[in-house]
């Protein structure tokens, strides 16, 4: 299996030498040459999770430096539940994505991602050249950027934290992140360095391109990324809607439609690569919150990126979102593309109005993002079998939610035990100099 950029102006490679790229050198996203056709074990209801995944992503480390490795990945990264939920009587069910160690969707996508990783610098290790760089040092082999508009830099910081060989620097957006978010961000220390910085996502997101973009620095520090232009995040995303729509057939008979939260579309594009390998997925549609790039595309086929405007759902606070270029490169002329895709806004106080709505009608606790998605399914489609993908444990916005709801929420033991951490972190303006001075 080979991967190819989006902008088709370099060479074809393997998925390790993706994964440790993160970025062609064109400056295009990795996606694969051809879908593959899941196989009937990775289709069979009742199989464990761990074992789900290594069968799916199977054909696309065939013949690579991973392959014999990609059990063992799959289950040390992925030893958490993945369990769907009824929501209320609706007939949606609620997809949790949000057991892991940080408490968000990112945590699938950063522990799979480090663990190839940091396999593939021990090959290196072991064979000088064979898929190193050069010009870094013994004791800092790797350097992993990561532009995050929230749960990203803390999934990534704790999936890479004390990796051998690697170091870590994350970015984020100063006073653009909840509370509980930032001390995840910024507890790590070791191997982990975490800058606020003062703009908003996208001047991060910036940042870390142009240090991509610069050829001496990519040389010197031999760096990767972690974001969703990585292909070893997008592949495990893909996974989760494979397992998930998988067991939906078998309790319910029927293909479900998938409502997906959306702010760089990375999780949305994991949908739509498990359905061209044959998951049964009915439709897939996005939520957005009030950064409108892709409904405003979809309604008048010009794609204008802008600044994003800061809403209670912070991590979809995303105004040019990076993987829309692979949902393109997916369905690259606009008819075909208005056919496959549709995407929603919904603004704070429908956010809000949600939460209070399903927290009256079932108990159950939604965080922002997760919101957007059942405002969406419930005003687009309430009576259609769906999955409502839930990102983040609610608790991470307690800031948000508990007025909301009337009570305190419980924090998650993980994520309680980063919080009680001491936070480091430096401030710098949004330029590249800042980063690399």
């Amino acid at each position: 299996m080979k991967f190819i950029s989006t902008r088709g102006a370099c060479a074809s490679v393997s998925a390790a030498e993706a994964i440790l790229a993160g970025l062609a050198p064109d400056g295009g996203l990795y996606v694969p040459e051809s879908f593959p056709t899941l196989s009937k074990q990775a289709l069979e209801p009742g199989k464990p999770y761990a074992s789900r995944v290594a069968l799916a992503l199977a054909p696309f480390f065939s013949g690579d430096p991973l392959e014999d490795k990609l059990r063992t990945i799959c289950e040390d990264a992925f030893s958490f539940p993945v369990p769907m939920v009824d929501l209320g009587t609706t007939p949606a069910k609620v997809l949790e994505l949000f057991h892991g160690p940080t408490a968000a969707f990112k945590d699938f996508g950063a522990r799979f991602l480090a663990r190839c990783m940091e396999a593939l610098v021990s090959d290196t290790d072991k064979s000088p050249g064979r898929l190193a760089g050069s010009g870094y040092s013994d004791g800092d082999r790797l350097t992993i950027l990561v532009a995050t508009s929230g749960d990203t830099g803390g999934a990534v910081a704790a999936a890479f934290h004390r990796r051998k060989r690697i170091s870590v620097r994350v970015l984020f957006p100063e006073n653009g992140v909840s509370g509980r978010q930032q001390k995840q961000l910024t507890c790590w220390g070791d191997n982990v360095r975490s800058y606020a910085v003062r703009g908003d996502f996208d001047d991060c997101q910036r940042v870390v391109k142009e240090a991509f973009q610069t050829p001496l620095l990519v040389e010197k520090y031999r760096l990767s990324s972690a974001n969703s232009i990585n292909l070893g995040r997008l592949l495990p995303q893909a996974a989760y809607y494979i397992h998930a729509s998988v067991e939906f057939l078998a309790a319910t008979g029927g293909k479900p439609l998938l409502v997906i939260p959306s702010g760089n579309v990375g999780n949305a594009v994991g949908a739509y690569w498990a359905r061209m390998m044959g998951a049964p997925i009915g439709d897939i549609v996005m939520a957005v919150n009030a950064n409108r790039t892709i409904p405003d595309f979809l309604e008048s086929g010009e794609y204008r990126p802008r600044p994003g405007i800061k809403t209670i759902a912070n991590a979809m606070d995303v105004g040019a979102p990076s993987n829309l270029e692979r949902l393109r490169a997916l369905y690259p002329d606009t008819a075909g593309f208005r056919r496959e895709v549709r995407a929603w806004s919904v603004s704070d106080e429908q956010l809000r109005q949600t939460i209070r709505r399903v927290y009256d009608e079932s108990g159950y606790v939604l965080c922002p993002h997760t919101a957007a998605g059942e405002w969406v399914r419930q005003n687009h489609f309430p009576d259609e079998a769906a999955i409502l993908v839930s990102t983040a444990h609610p608790a991470k916005f307690e800031t948000v939610v508990e007025p909301l709801i009337g009570r305190q929420l419980e924090v998650p033991e993980a994520l309680a035990a980063l919080l009680d951490a001491p936070g480091n972190f430096e401030t710098i303006k949004p330029e590249l100099g800042e980063l690399f001075p």
